[in-house]
């Protein structure tokens, strides 16, 4: 029965473009998450230094967890 079916199937040789197939998309996503987290590392800072200020206690901040995920 399968063979019945895929008797006149001719694979359909494609060629990859970049431009189209947007091979740069996940550079640009990359960029954009790594501004992130820079933009959302000073707003902490920021926040603990005014609440320094404010309450003349300095906030500690432990390091992310590393998973055996990344690199």
């Amino acid at each position: 029965m399968n063979e019945d079916l895929f008797k006149d199937y001719v694979p359909e040789i494609l060629v990859y473009n970049p431009e189209i197939d947007g091979g740069y998309e996940h550079k640009i996503r990359e960029d954009h998450l790594s501004v992130k987290a820079n933009l959302l590392e000073k707003i902490r800072k920021a926040k603990s230094k005014a609440k320094e200020k404010v309450n003349g206690t300095k906030s500690l901040f432990r390091q992310p967890i590393r998973t055996e995920n990344e690199n």
